[in-house]
């Protein structure tokens, strides 16, 4: 009992009944957890019978590491493990009750995804109407809320949509069935069918298991509740642990209200509340429970500590997204250089993956190291990389690994063999491989694929079209994300994980239109070399001392000396998605995952926004996050304006908003559209802006403030802009878009 304070001795010697435990962040869990099984070990209880339940096996090690180092006879006894590695102990002994052989298979998303695809063609579906991964993911949602093929079927009744996955549920399990196979939900999905149909099994592990402690218990589903209710219905020795306020997974499956209604499912348990926080300094609590406690659906509690007041939180709000990075980057450099504090000492949160491009690029231009965690840098990402290289084909038909890459994404029926023999004809020819699939109707043996090869090309040869023509490059990014489908493709699919993938997307084309307006002559060429600069992370140093990036997601469970984080502002954090939801716990979700970013920090936290940001490919003017404005004043320094800041930002965004919808309304009669658009990415069709008016034409002089004056020699439309070609008399010929060149004629 040594170390412990009141509340957690009290948390290790309630041992008999149900207990609930409320652990806010910071507040030694972990310790208390690993302190109970030690406890019920030196009160007599057999240590076979102890059984202690995490989310991740890197959590389970560090529980049984621990769990080791306090009890030193029968620690070995004590099960400490996860959710699925305990299923999958059960289900190796006992699975053959469900007539399913001891040695069974387990699929992962790969597999599962090969399966579905044979069951939709097996049953003459489209796969782009029925995306394999939308599949993949409403059968998930069916196993997790415990419905069978069967039950789904009947709750499908009349509904078209689900009938047809009802279908592909049924067969899917089926060919499961007949492979020995389990997918990930099917672990937990069957060990409580076990549970169910054989009691006799149930019992088994009920008299094994007579002492259960739950550790994250905010984050488990509907089938997790189930199962632990199965095995703790006998002794009801039941100890979960968690926080309402940190969950933060529900587009994972996890149930708020397993721990809401912990009370209502065990009458009798008892509440402990362990609010003394042992990470953060004073203020940086103060800011969390001053934001929290504006959620309605949570248990009363407060975080506090004995640790000194410590740094005010500091708010700071830039004109722009990439002043936000520069300031962020420039103060982990000064305090790098100033106060001699190693790169590891800071963390850089933000909602979405997308923001990390404009961080990463600022650390590369400053020379610091840095690590992704939970995710590849920006231009590492699967989506983006096949964008880039479509890019790369058109602008360079040579080469042959772009080409490679992108001739069947999305999939349009040419294989890995028909490849492969337009590789060998190039490779006879001494020509590239795209060149090859130009002469697809002469290549041999290629037959039916030739017409599907010949429909690529065409869309590269299309694309170059555009590119003669002038267009903008963002104009030839939306195309290429159009035409080829790829956009439709995720859009079908339905998922979280393609959300993801589309915002990577849209921030791309937010990266395209910044160097079309900074670049002086803007080109394809030009594009694809600065990406390939900046993309160049495998330079950095291999070093422990790195500036960590993450999604405030990755971040749970974490902690950082100093955390800034990023993109405080309505519609990016609370996301757009939250703020029209119908589902008033779609705020409070994202006021929770403020909470755990701000817990995050122990010694410093910095808050930041943009008055204007680029979001789809289009300036956003937001106001500032909710969030900030819900930080008790005392504790917070802002610009040192006080509220002056975000009451400023407020007005700003408010005055853009409403100069738009004039501008819009006057040319299409309906005002800008400023949310979701719909699922089509922002091909600039919102409201249509007139031609750039210029008084000067070929043949006319004209000056330029940088370049100083020169004869216009040729001038070339592009959509609602010019690109003009200047002889200057003294820097020779350049070339640029007349909005930016603000030419004056002499």
């Amino acid at each position: 009992m040594n170390g412990l304070n009141d509340k957690q001795g009290e948390a290790v010697q309630c041992t008999e009944g149900p207990v609930l435990l409320l652990a806010g962040a910071g507040s030694g869990k972990t310790r208390v957890l690993t302190h109970r099984i030690a406890y019920l070990i030196d009160q007599g209880i057999n240590p076979y019978h102890i059984l202690a339940i995490t989310f991740t096996n890197k959590a389970a090690g560090e529980m049984r590491d621990r769990v080791d180092q306090i009890v030193s006879y029968g620690a070995e006894s004590v099960w400490v493990s996860t959710f699925h590695a305990l299923c999958v102990r059960i289900l190796r002994r006992y699975i053959d009750r469900l007539e399913y052989e001891n040695n069974f298979t387990i699929y992962d998303s790969d597999d599962q995804k090969a399966v579905i695809k044979t069951c939709l063609k097996k049953l003459n579906m489209d796969p782009k109407q029925y995306p394999e991964r939308m599949m993949m993911a409403e059968i998930s949602k069916a196993k997790e809320r415990f419905v069978s093929p069967q039950e789904y079927d009947r709750e499908a009744s009349g509904q078209f949509r689900k009938m047809q996955v009802a279908k592909v549920y049924n067969e899917y399990q089926q060919r499961l069935k007949q492979n020995n196979a389990l997918d990930f939900d099917d672990l937990l999905y069957k060990t409580v069918e076990l549970f169910q149909f054989h009691p006799d099994v149930l019992e088994q592990y009920q008299e094994r298991f007579q002492y259960i402690m739950v550790d994250e218990y905010q984050d488990t589903n509907h089938i997790q509740f189930l199962l632990i209710k199965q095995l703790a219905a006998k002794y009801r020795n039941l100890c979960v642990v968690g926080d309402d306020d940190q969950s933060i997974y529900k587009f994972r499956g996890a149930n708020i209200y397993n721990i809401l209604n912990f009370e209502e499912e065990y009458p009798e348990a008892k509440v402990i509340k362990l609010e003394q926080n042992y990470r953060s300094t004073a203020n940086i609590l103060k800011a969390a429970n001053g934001v929290i406690a504006n959620n309605e659906g949570r248990k009363e509690k407060a975080l506090w500590t004995k640790a000194e007041e410590g740094d005010k939180v500091h708010f700071s709000l830039y004109d722009t997204e990439y002043q936000e990075a520069e300031g962020v980057v420039k103060e982990i450099s000064r305090q790098h250089k100033n106060e001699n504090r190693a790169y590891n000492y800071f963390a850089i949160l933000y909602r979405t993956n997308a923001q990390s491009r404009i961080f990463e690029e600022k650390l590369l231009m400053h020379n610091i190291p840095y690590k992704i965690i939970g995710g590849q840098n920006f231009y590492g990402r699967r989506e983006v990389k096949d964008m880039i290289c479509y890019l790369k084909v058109i602008e360079n038909g040579m080469d042959d690994m772009s080409v490679r890459r992108v001739v069947n994404v999305p999939k349009r029926g040419i294989g890995a063999t028909s490849i492969d023999k337009m590789q060998a004809y190039a490779d006879t020819y001494e020509m590239s491989l795209l060149d090859a699939m130009f002469e697809a109707s002469n290549v041999p043996g290629l037959n039916r694929a030739a017409a599907k090869v010949e429909s690529f090309t065409n869309l590269i040869l299309d694309f170059r079209d555009m590119l003669k023509e002038g267009v903008f490059l963002s104009e030839l990014y939306d195309a290429v994300l159009e035409k080829t489908g790829y956009w439709d493709e995720l859009l079908a699919e339905k998922t979280d994980e393609a959300e993801a993938r589309m915002e990577n997307l849209t921030e791309l084309k937010n990266k395209i239109v910044k160097y079309e307006q900074e670049a002086e002559h803007p080109d394809l060429a030009g594009l694809l070399e600065e990406i390939a600069l900046v993309a160049e992370v495998d330079n950095v140093e291999e070093s422990e001392e790195k500036v960590l990036l993450m999604t405030l997601h990755s971040a749970k469970g974490l902690e950082f000396p100093c955390v800034f984080l990023g993109g405080m502002e309505d519609r990016l954090f609370p996301s757009g998605m939250a703020l029209n939801s119908d589902d008033p716990d779609a705020i409070e979700e994202e006021r929770r995952l403020c909470y755990v970013g701000i817990t995050r920090a122990r010694e410093q936290l910095y808050l930041s926004a943009a008055r204007q940001r680029m979001m789809h490919g289009r300036t956003d003017y937001n106001p500032v996050s909710r969030f900030v404005k819900e930080i008790p004043k005392d504790v917070i320094t802002m610009n040192g304006n006080g509220s002056f800041a975000v009451r400023r930002q407020e007005q700003a965004a408010h005055e853009a908003r409403e100069s738009l919808n004039r501008k819009s309304a006057s040319v299409t009669g309906k005002p800008y559209s400023f949310g979701n658009t719909g699922g089509k990415p922002a091909f600039g069709k919102e409201f249509k802006v007139e031609r750039l008016q210029i008084d000067y034409g070929v043949g006319d002089r004209v000056r330029h403030v940088k370049f100083g004056e020169g004869t216009v020699t040729e001038l070339v439309s592009g959509g609602k802009d010019y690109e003009v070609t200047v002889e200057f008399d003294k820097v020779g010929v350049k070339r640029m878009f007349a909005s930016f060149a603000k030419l004056k004629k002499l």
